[in-house]
């Protein structure tokens, strides 16, 4: 099963990735952004409302895509938006999310994409890959060189996606 899933993986990357030419973008040229974060990370709410405030602070027409692969039962609720939320049922068997989702964040027309995820699968992978994005940032290099800028945990620790992010901030902010 792992041939036949990983032969179509690569064949959608290579019909749907992006042409679009990427390189690092100095702020004052974002004028549009995605970020990708986890719902699980204990840090999640910090994460979401630190990216909402250097949207705002930068004036950048920005979103946040949710991946929530938990399994929620009846009695639970999503707390994130239904549209920009990525969850089990929004991926087909061999994890490329639905087509509406990938319709969602076409339409955005994102300069900057923004991956939080330390551990990516494929449907982040499918996203980053086929965003036409000009610059692309995540936390873990994915095949062909995918991010324009990786930033990695110190060898000591393990960063939390917020953490990872004014990580991120910061080195954003010093491209002129």
């Amino acid at each position: 099963m792992g041939f036949i899933k990983n032969f179509f993986r690569k064949r959608s990357l290579r019909r749907h990735a992006s042409r679009v030419p990427t390189g690092i973008l100095p702020l004052e040229r974002i004028h549009s952004a995605v970020a990708v974060i986890d719902v699980q990370d204990p840090f999640f709410d910090a994460c979401k409302e630190s990216i909402l405030s250097f949207y705002r602070e930068y004036d950048i027409k920005g979103s946040i895509f949710f991946m929530d692969f938990r399994k929620i039962g009846n009695e639970e609720r999503l707390i994130t938006s239904i549209q920009t939320t990525i969850t089990r049922k929004d991926v087909n068997w061999y994890g490329k999310p639905s087509r509406y989702k990938m319709n969602v964040l076409a339409e955005m027309a994102p300069d900057l994409f923004i991956s939080l995820f330390n551990n990516p699968d494929f449907a982040l992978e499918y996203m980053a890959k086929t965003c036409k994005a000009k610059f692309k940032i995540g936390r873990r290099q994915m095949g062909d060189k995918l991010f324009d800028m990786v930033i990695t945990d110190p060898a000591d620790k393990t960063l939390s996606q917020w953490e990872g992010f004014i990580a991120i901030r910061r080195f954003l902010e010093r491209i002129r």
